[in-house]
């Protein structure tokens, strides 16, 4: 079975990516930072993506979280 996700995507599973880790959105490019958090949605900065509300989405685009891409620093 082939991955439906891009190369480096979250593509919703947490042991890819350490607490600290900033994600992209694919669609609109977005940074989610979980030293920034997210103030449209009162996520509180220090919150790792992992730990984001199932129905969290992208608060430019509202693109889903599993269309996320862990971004290489």
């Amino acid at each position: 079975m082939k991955d439906s996700f891009f190369s480096g995507s979250f593509g919703g599973d947490a042991s890819k990516i350490a607490p600290m880790t900033r994600l992209e959105c694919n669609v609109c490019w977005h940074v989610y930072d979980p030293a920034e958090g997210d103030v449209t949605r009162q996520i509180e900065p220090g919150t790792p993506f992992a730990a984001l509300p199932h129905d969290w989405s992208c608060p430019v685009c509202s693109g889903e979280k599993s269309s996320f891409m862990v971004l290489e620093d």
